[in-house]
């Protein structure tokens, strides 16, 4: 596995949701903030992004993408403007709008995240990640916004399973395609993710949490000393490399816990601790319940 991977398989719950939203002439809809992560794509035509707050609005046009990583609430609308006329998302009914004008078609849909645990890599996120349709510019993500447009236009055999796996491609492609364009001002992760010693060095931890790491070890997987990589990884990520490694490792147990139901002591082994006694020790530490009092609650 690698960091954006497992940042992501961290949070995610269920499948995606989405709607298709055609619309015509003036019209506006509010979508509430909720627990997860909102996206929009513009399959058609052109529209306003106005987020709660007083942020600032956003154009979007055919082909663009926008991710709304934090569930933040928002306006979209045919113009910038007056939000009060806004009617909310679940009201709208097609044929949406008033007659005449330019007709716009919207791909809006929903993640479903558990943020009682969310990686540093997504909670740096902008409320705001828009990826504008630019030739040449992240060919995975157009990709998969031609997949989509054409499932959704074909509704073809096998699409029920078709969709849902394009969305989760198409989350992965945003905060990808976020952490290339973004600059050092956006936050330490794009940094983190273009340094090759701490990269190396995650990638490592990452791909077998239970090894029995040593920042002597880790310094030899990054081809580093174990000064630099200390020093480096400390530096970029916020935390020395066994701290981080303590606090990944008790994810990934909070994880296995909320979506399987794979016994203690198995948790414990692919989360490398020596016993289930030792993890619900670590675990207690950091979460403030026991490991089977935590199940039952996220389950609840």
């Amino acid at each position: 596995m690698d960091v954006v991977s497992d940042a992501i398989s961290a949070v995610r719950i269920g499948q995606p949701s989405s709607n298709r939203l055609r619309v015509a002439g003036t019209w506006c809809t509010r979508l509430a903030p909720y627990e997860g992560a909102g996206f929009h794509v513009v399959l058609a035509g052109g529209c306003w992004l106005l987020p709660d707050g007083g942020g600032e609005p956003v154009t979007l046009g055919a082909g663009d993408v926008v991710l709304l990583p934090h569930g933040a609430g928002h306006v979209l609308a045919d113009a910038p403007g007056d939000t009060t006329r806004a009617v909310p998302f679940e009201e709208m009914r097609p044929p949406a709008g008033t007659p005449g004008g330019r007709e716009v078609e919207l791909l809006c849909g929903k993640y479903r995240l558990d943020r009682s645990r969310v990686h540093p890599l997504l909670a740096e996120l902008p409320q705001v990640v828009h990826l504008p349709n630019r030739v040449g510019s992240h060919p995975e993500l157009r990709a998969a916004v031609d997949l989509l447009a054409r499932e959704l236009d074909e509704r073809r055999p096998g699409s029920c399973l078709a969709l849902p796996s394009l969305l989760d491609l198409l989350l992965i492609y945003m905060v990808r395609a976020w952490t290339t364009e973004a600059d050092t001002t956006a936050g330490a992760w794009p940094a983190v993710l273009s340094d090759p010693v701490t990269t190396a060095a995650l990638r490592a931890l990452h791909s077998d949490p239970a090894a029995p790491w040593t920042n002597d070890r880790l310094a030899a997987e990054a081809g580093v000393s174990r000064a630099t990589l200390a020093r480096r990884f400390t530096a970029l990520v916020g935390r020395p490399p066994m701290a981080y490694l303590t606090w990944w490792r008790l994810t990934h147990t909070a994880t296995l816990l909320r979506d399987t139901d794979a016994p203690l002591a198995s948790v414990a082994r692919s989360a490398g601790y020596s016993s289930p006694y030792a993890l619900s020790h670590a675990f207690s530490r950091e979460f403030g319940v026991t490991p089977g009092r935590y199940r039952a609650e996220v389950r609840r």
